[in-house]
């Protein structure tokens, strides 16, 4: 059915790579989701409202407020489809967090309201009016969820979007939040027990809290500047060592201006002896495949190495022993010798966690001391002139 709707409504579906593509995926999650939500609460609130389950009513108006988000996002991934400008030229996609981020405060908003309604139909409890009718809606919800869940998953994996994959982790809680309800529907049948409603309306409006928070935290974090998706790290280090020549990527950042628009910088290790024109050939090689091939424009600064110098090779194998013995977290890069009449400049960057820079224990500045002291004890006339920087993005470094 998920495939059916993808081949029939979304044209060039296999490109998921050209943002019009992409809009269209996400437009037509949105839609369906809309839909089912929009039947699901006007089947449970009707049910509620005549049986008296609050709970029931409570998880309708959570369906509603789920086809609300769903319009938002809808509308996010118009707005974030918005070509470049002059006023926004790395163009409109961050528009599609700030409705993630309008979704997570409206599920907040909602929860509260089912939390003040269901405490009060815990004081003050009244008689549920069970019916098969009640039940079959609650059973019928729970699949028609897992669907939706499925569905959202599939087209926030296919377009990395991580606004639907937040939907489709919503469409599972709502699983568990219907099964609860349904469960109180029939224990309050059974047992007598008229609170036990109030009492799961209180716990379907706390889960949903929990989730808005969640999902708040979550659609922020990209807005603040969160730190890069490690296996992104991974796959740019390891792309960039792939080319002939190239000796370490260090200093690396990546800029997230919304889904599709990322921009990357690092700095890459070439011999020094190399022909220059022959590194800036591989250079602009890495540059455009990663355009090309992963959608990253990317930035690349020209970093010549010395090699082949007995002594820089053994204080470059020291330095990385001690580093990994001290702080693993820590690296080292760009490092230069250089030699007077009476003591040796040894001149480098140390680069850790960005809370080292900052915290109370000082982890920073007694790793770079650490550092000076067990070069010294080791070549007395070596003075280290170390430079402390963030590692925005921490990789693997073999090279210095």
């Amino acid at each position: 059915m998920i495939q059916f709707l993808i081949k029939t409504f979304i044209k060039n579906h296999e490109k998921t790579e050209d943002r019009a593509v992409r809009t269209a995926y996400g437009n037509l999650a949105c839609i369906v989701s809309v839909v089912c939500n929009l039947l699901l609460a006007g089947g449970k609130i009707a049910v509620g409202v005549l049986t008296g389950s609050v709970a029931v009513t409570a998880d309708g108006m959570n369906n509603l407020s789920d086809a609300s988000s769903n319009i938002v996002s809808l509308l996010g991934f118009k707005l974030g489809a918005r070509p470049a400008d002059s006023e926004h030229p790395y163009g409109h996609a961050r528009y599609e967090y700030l409705a993630g981020l309008a979704v997570s405060v409206m599920i907040l908003v909602i929860g509260v309201e089912l939390l003040k309604e269901s405490f009060a139909k815990v004081l003050h409890p009244t008689a549920v009016d069970f019916n098969w009718v009640m039940v079959a809606v609650l059973a019928a919800s729970i699949l028609v969820k897992l669907w939706m869940a499925r569905l959202n998953h599939k087209i926030g994996t296919d377009i990395e979007s991580e606004t639907l994959l937040a939907t489709a982790a919503d469409a599972r809680n709502d699983v568990i939040t219907t099964a609860a309800v349904l469960a109180a529907t029939v224990l309050t049948k059974l047992s007598g027990f008229t609170r036990l409603d109030g009492l799961m309306g209180l716990g379907v409006a706390a889960f949903i809290l929990y989730s808005g928070a969640a999902l708040v935290r979550d659609t922020i974090n990209p807005l603040l500047g969160a730190a890069p998706d490690p296996e992104l790290v991974e796959h740019i280090e390891k792309k960039a060592m792939s080319y002939p020549g190239v000796l370490g990527v260090h200093d690396l950042m990546i800029h997230d201006y919304g889904p599709g628009s990322r921009l990357v910088s690092f700095h890459l290790e070439m011999d020094s002896k190399d022909d220059v024109m022959h590194s800036h050939d591989v250079i602009d090689r890495i540059e455009r495949d990663l355009l090309v091939q992963d959608g990253l424009i990317a930035t690349i600064h020209f970093d010549p190495v010395v090699t082949g110098d007995p002594h820089a090779d053994e204080l470059k194998a020291f330095l990385q022993q001690e580093i990994r013995k001290l702080e693993p977290l820590a690296n080292i890069h760009d490092l230069r010798i250089v030699p007077g009449p009476t003591h040796t400049n040894v001149i480098f960057d140390c680069a850790v966690p960005a809370e080292y820079m900052t915290d109370k224990q000082h982890r920073g500045v007694k790793l770079v001391s650490a550092l000076r002291n067990s070069v010294q004890e080791k070549w007395p006339d070596h003075f280290c002139v170390i430079k402390l920087e963030p590692d925005y993005a921490p990789i693997h470094h073999e090279a210095m």
